[in-house]
């Protein structure tokens, strides 16, 4: 398999976390991309028509494209097709896509303040709109610390790889907005979740 990637993208990490956690990193070639939205760069077009990372190209069918859709198809293919476990079954699985997709919306927020500041022009930026996407953050952060603490103290799964990775971008690019203040429990399962040796290997750079 080909992963096509950044390794800044959190969208890609959350991918990278997986093939370390389910011991498919070797089976897969990694090809560096970049592009942003005004610009794909050498975004891979032919593998994404979306222009976007991580796309993975497979023997086995078209590439596939979308964080969650290729970490379904390794935990799908991991141990010998039997599944990872990853994504469970039965009712904790709509648990488990929840807090994944709260993970990825408070990425898709923070990741469109990252794009307002970098590539819009500075007489062009909007104040209020920066502080809309931080509010989703804010509220999405709230939710984690008072409704889905037990999920995360849990056996591992995507849902917390996606929050793992959302909790380290806000730290590496938003730093300064102190998502920890007001939520001691989400902080201190973070700096567990952090240690992680498939987290330490997958730090921006």
């Amino acid at each position: 398999m080909r992963l096509y990637f950044s390794p800044t993208s959190p969208y890609v990490r959350k991918v990278m976390v997986l093939l370390h956690e389910t011991g498919q990193l070797a089976e897969v070639e990694l090809v560096t991309e970049s592009g942003s939205p005004v610009d794909p760069g050498t975004a891979p077009l032919e593998a994404n028509p979306l222009g976007k990372v991580p796309a993975l190209e497979r023997t086995d069918g078209p590439a596939l494209y979308d964080s969650r859709v290729i970490c379904r198809y390794l935990d799908a293919r991991a141990r010998d097709g039997a599944g990872a476990g990853l994504y469970p079954e039965g009712a904790k699985q709509w648990d488990t896509l929840t807090v994944e997709a709260t993970g990825d919306g408070i990425l898709d927020a923070a990741l469109l303040m990252v794009y307002e500041g970098r590539l819009r022009p500075e007489e062009l930026r909007f104040a209020p709109w920066v502080e809309g996407q931080w509010a989703k953050v804010d509220r999405a952060l709230d939710a984690l610390e008072t409704r889905w603490m037990a999920h995360l103290e849990g056996p591992l799964d995507a849902g917390q790889i996606a929050v793992g990775c959302a909790l380290g971008y806000l730290d590496f690019r938003h730093g300064a907005r102190g998502w920890r203040a007001g939520r001691p429990h989400l902080a201190a399962w973070f700096d567990r979740f952090a240690a992680r040796t498939s987290m330490m290997a997958t730090l921006p750079a």
